[in-house]
């Protein structure tokens, strides 16, 4: 998808802010803790390249992705730290990846006995880490078989180093901990069958890190907290308190491209959801859920000018509309989303209004939108 830099509306991203958040966990890491940016998904939409530039240069020791694209796309951009994939890669593609010096998942025995033969074609060594399911039901060893037969089959297998062993925590965002405690003790029985000896044992998010969940960790996988925003975040309830100061770094501004009056009956947007009661001031923003902007947002107030007026009709692909409180001219800004946390339109509440997390709002937001940085 092109940019639309001739359009005016724009995600706009503070490094500065995405540098404090990393340099405040850096404080609070434990001894001999490390650091791993996770910048998959685009960097939760920040855009992944500039945000892992910041990142390297505040205290990353290394960094998390989703997929072995994102990682080749932040080696030919220079990056040369460490980068752990979290997800599953193909078999196919681990002398690819070991090339590239990139760190694979590795999710069950029958995973290993397939990369091995890709590699031992091309006489390459791949660094792993081992997935534990303790309790997210997605990818990992989850069975003790199962994980004892991959330690031995790893046993002076040159075809590997294993690098690291992690699992992924389904509730530490949560005040309460059961579950979370019962994933720490799946965790550590499948650690007690260990023979192979791992570089990094690793099962911090953000969650678990600014929540003192006080749990070991020889990484912490720091992601949502990088963007300054909160992983407790749900529109359930208020926002956990956190250990670290977080700053968020993300805003989504655009203009009005047209301003008209229209009369009592006159109705907006497709299907006519919207329909006048009288004269009223509509104008027409270019944005729409072609660029993550969803058709949800409809009845959302957002700021245009020094006003906070709320989106009428539906959503369309491409713009949207929105009652003006008053006469305003065309150019006129428009602030969708706000980084100011107090402000009416900060993600979380544009996330609470469509019944979603930050999260996705931030992820939904397309690469048609240019990401424009500041305070770098």
């Amino acid at each position: 998808m092109v940019p639309g830099i001739h359009r005016p509306a724009a995600v706009k991203v503070d490094l500065g802010a995405i540098r404090q958040n990393i340099e405040n966990e850096v404080k609070h890491l434990q001894p001999k803790q490390k650091l791993f940016a996770v910048v998959k998904a685009n960097a939760y939409g920040h855009g992944a390249v500039p945000v892992a530039k910041v990142a390297a240069e505040a205290g990353a020791s290394g960094f998390c992705v989703a997929i072995l694209d994102e990682a080749l796309e932040l080696r030919r951009a220079g990056i040369v730290k460490p980068i752990l994939v979290l997800g599953v890669t193909s078999p196919e593609y681990a002398p690819l990846a070991a090339a590239n010096n990139v760190s694979l998942t590795v999710p069950d025995l029958e995973w290993l006995k397939d990369a091995e033969k890709e590699l031992r074609k091309e006489d390459l060594q791949l660094k792993i880490h081992l997935a534990i399911d303790s309790g997210m039901g997605r990818i990992g060893f989850h069975e003790d078989r199962e994980f004892v037969a991959a330690n031995k089959f790893l046993g002076n297998n040159k075809s590997f180093f294993v690098e690291g062993m992690f699992t992924h925590f389904a509730s530490a965002d949560s005040a309460n901990s059961d579950y979370f405690n019962s994933q720490v003790k799946k965790f550590n029985h499948m650690k007690s069958l260990l023979t192979v000896k791992p570089k990094w044992i690793h099962v911090d998010n953000t969650a678990a890190s600014i929540f003192d969940k006080k749990v070991h960790s020889d990484l912490v996988r720091f992601g949502i907290g990088i963007y300054g925003l909160n992983p407790s975040s749900n529109p359930d309830g208020p926002d956990l308190k956190a250990d670290i100061k977080l700053k968020p770094a993300l805003s989504f501004e655009s203009e009005l491209t047209q301003v008209k009056t229209i009369h009592k009956g006159d109705g907006v947007g497709y299907g006519s959801t919207y329909v006048a009661d009288g004269d009223k001031i509509i104008g027409t923003v270019p944005v729409g859920y072609a660029d993550g902007w969803i058709r949800k947002f409809q009845g959302f107030k957002i700021k245009v000018g020094d006003s906070y007026c709320p989106i009428v009709g539906r959503v369309c692909m491409d713009q949207f509309m929105v009652l003006l409180l008053h006469e305003m001219p065309v150019g006129t800004k428009v602030v969708l989303i706000s980084n100011d946390p107090k402000a009416p339109n900060n993600i979380k509440a544009a996330a609470d209004y469509v019944d979603t997390i930050h999260y996705e709002v931030a992820c939904l937001l397309s690469d048609r939108l240019p990401r424009v940085y500041y305070n770098k």
